[in-house]
Parts: C-alpha cells; structure tokens; sequence
C-alpha cells in the first residue's frame, strides 16, 4: 500500500488492484475527513477529493495500478 495525502491533509493508504477497484486504508477515523464528517455513510459513496486525490497520484505516476 502507497501513502496519498488528500487535498484535504488526510492521508490514507491506497493499493489500485486495477483501475476499477481500489483499497483504502485510513491511517485517522474516517471522521477527520471534512466531506465524510457527521455524514450518514450508506448515503456518502465516496470522498470525491479522497478519489480526486488518488487518481491524481496514478496520472503522476507516484500510485501504480496492479496489472491484475
């Protein structure tokens, strides 16, 4: 798993099993994260800035996605 700090300051850790599916490791409760804070969680998919992030990370080459 690779450290990826989000826009926000939070860092998790990521593994890209392949471009579709992605594991995540938060290294603080989900609850210091600004977009997922206070949220009912079946409603909240996803932190977009976390996912921004991450993607980010793949495009700069610094996350590597498996090859499967």
């Amino acid at each position: 798993m690779v450290p990826v700090r989000c826009d926000c300051g939070n860092r998790v850790l990521v593994k890209k099993n392949s471009p579709q599916h992605t594991s995540v490791q938060w290294l603080s409760d989900t609850s210091s994260c600004p977009e997922l804070c206070g949220a009912r969680l079946a409603l909240v998919p996803t932190c977009l800035r976390l996912r921004d992030s991450i993607e980010k990370a793949v495009r700069e080459g610094t996350l590597e996605v498996a090859d499967g």
